[in-house]
């Protein structure tokens, strides 16, 4: 004990007089810090002892002079980190207890007979959130505190003391979470074995915790937690209130209201009122914007039939966007220059809510000038095709082009586009344009971009949306800037794959949707925001936003449908197969084609046994998808699916569409749907082998699928997943070969591929000198599949031909420090530390200079290559892994796989990717595709790449596994002897055990 901590316990058990209490506090502060056991120092009431020098003090004190035993004690004075799982050190729950007696004795003072840990309780709670310890539970009304922290909770010390030999870990978490300390509750928490009322204490810990940093990360985190719980116990109090609380603050307020309800179900005094009083007021005031939005809809839907319907006016100045759209239809259905200049006034309030320009007041004065003895007939043409419905004939829309009535040509085209149906999108955009509207504008160039993506010009739609979107905020087009950010998701998510920057524009939109009261737009992104929550694979997050989607229209069956469906899909990744049964009943139910997703869904399901209705669903929906011409990978994807399901209804039938599928799907590498069709279609055909043992053939398929001509015969090892299914086989140092399937996974893989090859397997691999392993997605591209003492890479792609050039023999290009577009906002990054000595070899491209077609031209001679910059990693199922560089003229700023593919490397180099997740793998798609990947295909000799974020002192890693290749290693020998010498040297680095090989 030290000098500190002896004089501490002389002052406790009475051996110093009083009038030396006040050094207390040092020695307290240093003691702690020493992490002195406090269990006997604590059994003595040091309350007490400080009541007693505090009653006599050995000067007076004032307002300018406080008493030494008042001078200010911060917790962080004697914080010390969290504790490891298991009893928290004494130095922890000292610092804690003695600062929360502290800080409170001027206060109250806790007699020794206490009978219980907590202080009284005051009249009013200022935690929302509720805790499972039962003193903390006990209701009272909520008042949140006006500003300033919340005061720390007075804990007596020989209750906590109490507390830790009961190893009341809730408790403690429950002290923390009182004082403002949500993190070391957390890891209090951690030590508790799992129980609902850790969950629920453990959700409000998460949303504390994590709040400062992302609030939506924060509520995600929460949410998962609780639903976790309340599968567990369904009527848990704590949790249901709790989970009230996140869905109300993700902005769900019917659910929210929904799980208030069940709150006020349990009859708790106090609580079960507050909750039917937070579910009332969420309830009535979201159904309420909803109503003003239908009436205001209803209030434009006679405009266009009725010449004597009145006016909105009133709900132009509350809703403009849904006014304005009903105001061009009925300008163009104007039969007269009468019934034109009628809706002056409404022009008029329009213009006002939108800039106080005078751009609708000028196109009703156009219109009403035109010759209606010529364009009557036409508008009232046009307000029966609209009303009705139908597609506009090909005649009709020949002659509004050539009536000069433009108005009505791009009125009808609109609605073509809107319905799907084929237009002549130059034509509209041209016309749109010339109306000298903005509002048509913002849409020509929505379709011009549109145009753009389809022609694979995605980065121009991307720089000319966000354009428009700057052109719309400043003439304060809010329903169209909506617009906007709802197709800026479609095409992150559908052609980039991009969630995050999806999430932005989505929940951007769906703000300004609520700000301005469109409901309709709500649901809609309500929708998206599932979308790129599944994309994140975020599944109780993407969940409760189609639940809420469904409560704005509850008795909408198309709405029924697609949400019951989406459900289905996402318990599936959730491997809660009951209830993605359930949703498919349900959502089969409304008589509408499952789709494709649900079409999946229900062949996914054949496996777990027959469910009624489903072979004749199917069939419809397959039958229906497979109408008109579909791509070539769209008809091998439906071939695929429907193999699946017949797999476990007729073996043959169905191996016979999986092969069918492949060989449709192999010509078709850059389709998306074909490569999910290859993707579904092997995995299903390398389960079947393995649960029938044919181990040969589940190692031919894996090679199959991942296009290596020939599979090894030696010290090779081919892993598989397929949802609940695992196979792994390995083909030692002999040749032997062995295997194992199961089918019992009850979870998606994790961050890394630990624990899917049995040791039996491990062991049978040992006497190799490299193992070369054959993993399709979603395995391929995680780290740790094998121990760090085994020589491994992923193999992909058939072998370069020939014997590659010696990789010193070539020139050694390096792209660094890259200006990216200032747009993406990406800082610079620093280039890895350069090897020692000159490097005759090494050229660089820096820079603007770094665009992507002089790195890939660069590329295509160099024997080495390292590409130090950002990059984004697809975590679905198409081409979308790129690397950000310096923009072109065109505006073009990434490197793609695609890109990559299609040079030929000629050098055959060896590449070092040091991007942000240049190997990274999503850990449950169907397909995961990764530059390293495209880089072998394109004739790279090997790539290393990580799977996280790398330090700058990467640089000397990479270039030791470098040297030892130079020095004639196997690239996998290189890396697994650098990796063990770095974690020998370094063992905190564990980053170095998620660098992989690919090869």
């Amino acid at each position: 004990m030290n000098a500190h901590c002896t004089r501490l316990t002389a002052f406790v058990d009475g051996e110093l007089p009083l009038e030396h209490h006040e050094g207390f506090r040092a020695h307290l502060v240093s003691c702690v810090a020493c992490g002195v056991r406090f269990h006997d120092l604590l059994q003595a009431d040091i309350l007490g002892r400080l009541a007693l020098a505090k009653a006599a003090p050995t000067h007076e004190a004032t307002a300018d002079s406080p008493a030494p035993w008042s001078v200010p004690f911060e917790p962080a004075d004697v914080r010390v980190p969290p504790p490891r799982r298991g009893r928290p050190h004494w130095s922890h729950l000292g610092a804690l207890a003695l600062a929360l007696a502290l800080v409170g004795i001027g206060a109250a003072r806790v007699p020794r007979d206490a009978p219980t840990p907590w202080p009284s309780l005051q009249a009013t709670r200022s935690m929302e959130a509720r805790l499972t310890t039962a003193a903390l539970d006990g209701y009272r009304p909520y008042v949140p505190l006006r500003g300033g922290a919340p005061l720390p909770a007075l804990l007596p010390l020989r209750e906590l003391a109490r507390m830790e030999d009961q190893q009341d870990w809730r408790g403690i978490a429950s002290a923390y979470l009182l004082s403002g300390d949500a993190r070391q509750a957390l890891s209090y928490l951690g030590n508790a074995p799992a129980s609902p009322d850790v969950g629920s204490d453990r959700a409000v810990a998460l949303a504390l915790a994590h709040a400062d940093a992302s609030e939506q990360r924060a509520l995600n985190e929460a949410l998962v937690v609780l639903e976790d719980a309340l599968r567990e116990r369904p009527d848990h109090p704590q949790a249901l209130w709790n989970h009230a609380l996140v869905l109300r603050n993700l902005d769900l307020p019917l659910l929210a209201a929904d799980a208030f309800d069940a709150v006020a179900k349990l009859g708790e005094p106090g609580w079960s009122a507050e909750a039917r009083t937070h579910a009332r007021g969420l309830r009535e005031q979201t159904l309420a914007r909803g109503r003003a939005w239908k009436q205001a809809f209803a209030a434009t839907q006679d405009l266009m039939a009725d010449p004597n319907a009145r006016l909105p006016l009133e709900e132009a100045s509350r809703l403009p966007g849904i006014v304005r759209l009903a105001f061009y239809d009925a300008v163009r259905a104007a039969p007269s220059k009468a019934a034109a200049l009628r809706l002056l006034p409404l022009a008029d309030a329009l213009d006002r809510t939108h800039g106080g320009g005078r751009v609708l007041h000028a196109t009703v004065t156009r219109v009403a000038a035109r010759d209606f003895q010529k364009r009557g007939p036409l508008a009232r043409d046009y307000a029966r095709f609209v009303r009705e419905g139908s597609p506009f004939p090909p005649a009709y829309l020949e002659a509004l082009r050539r009536s000069g009535e433009d108005d009505l040509y791009v009125g009808a085209l609109g609605y073509e586009l809107k319905a799907g149906r084929p237009v002549d999108v130059a034509a509209f955009v041209r016309a749109a344009d010339g109306l000298g509207d903005p509002w048509f504008h913002l849409i020509a160039e929505r379709e011009r971009a549109q145009q753009e993506v389809r022609d694979g010009q995605w980065w121009k739609a991307e720089a000319r949306v966000q354009e428009a979107l700057r052109t719309c905020e400043a003439e304060r087009l809010d329903y169209r800037c909506a617009d906007l950010h709802q197709w800026m998701t479609d095409m992150y998510l559908g052609e980039l794959h991009r969630p995050a920057e999806a999430h932005e524009h989505a929940l951007r939109g769906w703000r300004l949707a609520k700000s301005h009261g469109e409901w309709q737009q709500e649901r809609t992104f309500l929708q998206e925001l599932a979308q790129v929550a599944r994309f994140h694979h975020v599944v109780p997050t993407a969940s409760a936003y189609l639940r809420e989607s469904l409560a704005r229209m509850p008795d909408d069956s198309t709405q029924f449908g697609y949400v019951h469906r989406n459900l289905a899909t996402l318990a599936w990744m959730d491997f809660r197969v009951d209830e993605a049964r359930q949703h498919m009943e349900l959502a089969l139910e409304s008589s509408l084609p499952p789709g494709l997703n649900g079409a999946g869904v229900l062949a996914d399901l054949a496996r777990f046994g027959p469910m009624p209705g489903a072979a004749d669903a199917l069939s419809r929906a397959l039958s229906d998808l497979r109408q008109g011409q579909p791509r070539p990978g769209e008809r091998a994807l439906l071939d695929a699916i429907q193999g699946e399901f017949e797999l476990e209804r007729d073996r043959t039938a169905g191996r016979a569409l999986l092969q069918s599928a492949l060989t449709q799907a192999e010509p078709w590498p850059d389709d998306a749907y074909a490569r999910r069709a290859k993707a579904r279609a092997s995995a299903a055909l390398i389960s079947d082998a393995g649960r029938t043992g044919a181990f040969v053939e589940a190692l031919t398929l894996a090679g199959r699928q991942l296009q290596v001509r020939e599979v090894p015969e030696r010290c090779v090892l081919a892993v598989s997943v397929q949802h609940e299914r695992t196979l792994a086989v390995a083909r030692g140092p002999s040749g032997a070969v062995s295997g194992d399937f199961t089918q019992t996974r009850t979870a998606p893989l994790g961050q890394d591929a630990s624990g899917l090859v049995p040791p039996a397997l491990q062991d049978a691999l040992r006497g190799c000198d490299e193992v070369q392993v054959l993993a399709p997605p979603p395995v391929n591209g995680l780290p740790r599949l094998l121990p760090a003492d085994i020589a491994w890479s992923y193999r992909v792609g058939h072998a370069t031909s020939g014997h590659p050039p010696r990789v010193d023999s070539g020139r050694h290009l390096v792209v660094t420090n890259v200006d990216t577009p200032a747009a993406l906002g990406l800082p610079r990054l620093p280039s890895m530390s350069p090897p020692p000595g000159e490097d005759a070899r090494r050229a660089m491209l820096e820079g603007d200079q770094a665009t992507p077609s002089r790195v890939l031209k660069a590329m295509v001679t160099a024997a080495e290559v390292e590409i130090h910059t950002h990059g984004v990693f697809s975590p679905e199922l198409s081409d979308a892994s790129l690397l950000m560089l310096a923009p072109e003229q065109d505006g073009q700023y990434s490197l793609t796989a695609k890109q990559v593919r299609a040079h030929r490397l000629f050098g055959a180099p060896l590449v070092f990717l040091a991007a942000c997740g240049a190997a990274r793998t999503a850990p449950f798609p169907h397909e995961s595709f990764s530059l390293p990947v495209a880089f072998l295909e394109a004739g790279a000799r090997a790539v290393l790449a990580a799977t996280v974020d790398i330090p700058d002192t990467a640089g000397r890693f990479f270039n030791n596994v470098r040297e030892r290749i130079h020095a004639g290693a196997a690239p996998a020998v290189a890396l697994r002897d650098e990796r063990q010498a770095w974690l020998q040297a370094s063992p905190g680095d564990r980053w170095v055990q998620d660098v992989l090989l690919f090869q």
